[in-house]
């Protein structure tokens, strides 16, 4: 048959696997797969693009002899002894990759200064000095989010001066606008890829207000010390790994710092409830830090942990969804600051609408009506 092309068995079922499917399943998706690995039948070149599509893997490599050899490009952090990431998570780092990679470039053209605070400092330092030299970039006092009415508002100016410093952020939970391919939270709250010219940080936005925060602020301590890493923070703790939990202290360092946490505690009549509306942080957050410091113990701070995730759930369940709207979740999916650089980059002539496409994710009249409302 016309356009019929051999493809090596293990190719397939490698591809198969890697998406975390298994034969059977495939074999009821795609008509002839069975035939395929049998011999009885060639795959054509559509057929193979349509399979392709099915498992998330690049065409391409549907021919190629031997199996590739694929490893994400940062170092991966999780709780348990499993630091292998699903196929979701991997895509996710890599279309983050591709952007920092085309931003890097893009700022070099116009001569933009590097970042100075991008791996200025080690975990050899003091958090103290850390947490200061980042509150001076972000240009944010110690007392910052008093004068916020709630740890929310706190977060989403914490975000807008995050981009202001340089720093690319992306809130989302799936792969690109794939809303099929879902990242779950217990697998990844975030990641984070460090560069002098584009760092670009990823929050999964199926998490808890409360637990982003803390993601936000652990991130950018990793831009700090001039390290990429993927984490789960499972229970807001790091991974048992030295930079992780460096990384994890300058976070809760800078939201809820020792001292004044101290001065407050030693009112005893106080409740986690209190101390959250005074340093504008999530009750969680509170809980943990009580934790890390010993005020209480870590068997009463998993209980909380526990029951606050139970509460969040029993909320979001309790509320209609309209859908959102379309154009305000491309600027949390995107990122403000990206999208800002594409469009005037496409201004200056500096890139093909065909790439700015796939950069974005976006195409056609949904890509122009996007830019436009920037």
């Amino acid at each position: 048959m016309k356009n019929e092309v051999d493809i090596n068995n293990n190719i397939l079922i490698w591809a198969v696997e890697r998406a975390g499917f298994n034969v059977d399943y495939i074999a009821e998706k795609i008509p002839n797969f069975s035939a395929w690995l049998s011999g009885d039948k060639k795959p054509t070149i559509k057929q193979l693009e349509k399979f392709s599509q099915k498992v998330h893997v690049p065409f391409g490599y549907l021919f190629l002899k031997t199996i590739p050899a694929e490893t994400i490009p940062i170092p991966y952090f999780r709780r348990n002894d499993n630091n292998k990431v699903s196929l979701n998570v991997y895509d996710s780092v890599l279309i983050l990759q591709q952007r920092m990679q085309w931003l890097h470039e893009y700022l070099q053209n116009l001569d933009e200064p590097a970042l100075p605070y991008v791996g200025s400092m080690t975990q050899n330092r003091n958090v103290n000095e850390v947490v200061q030299s980042i509150r001076t970039i972000l240009g944010l006092e110690k007392t910052w989010a008093r004068e916020f009415a709630s740890w929310e508002e706190a977060l989403k100016n914490l975000t807008i001066r995050v981009e202001d410093a340089g720093i690319n952020i992306v809130f989302n939970s799936v792969v690109g606008n794939n809303t099929h391919r879902t990242i779950n939270v217990d697998e990844c709250r975030g990641f984070v890829l460090t560069d002098e010219y584009a760092p670009f940080m990823f929050i999964n936005s199926a998490d808890s207000k409360a637990a982003q925060m803390f993601t936000v602020l652990h991130e950018l301590a990793h831009i700090w010390i001039g390290r990429s890493a993927g984490f789960d923070l499972r229970e807001l703790s790091a991974a048992d790994d030295p930079v992780e939990k460096f990384c994890d202290k300058i976070a809760a360092e800078f939201l809820v710092p020792e001292e004044e946490l101290k001065t407050q505690w030693d009112n005893k009549n106080i409740e986690i409830k209190k101390l959250a509306h005074y340093f504008k942080v999530s009750q969680l957050v509170i809980a943990r830090r009580l934790m890390d410091l010993a005020y209480i113990r870590k068997d009463d701070f998993i209980s909380f942990y526990s029951g606050y995730l139970k509460r969040i759930k029993e909320r979001k369940e309790s509320k209609k969804s309209s859908g959102g709207d379309f154009y305000k979740t491309q600027n949390r999916r995107i990122g403000t600051q990206f999208a800002n650089y594409v469009r005037s980059a496409i201004k200056g002539n500096s890139i093909l609408y065909r790439d700015a496409w796939q950069l974005t994710g976006l195409n056609g009249k949904t890509f122009d009506k996007f830019i436009n409302q920037l």
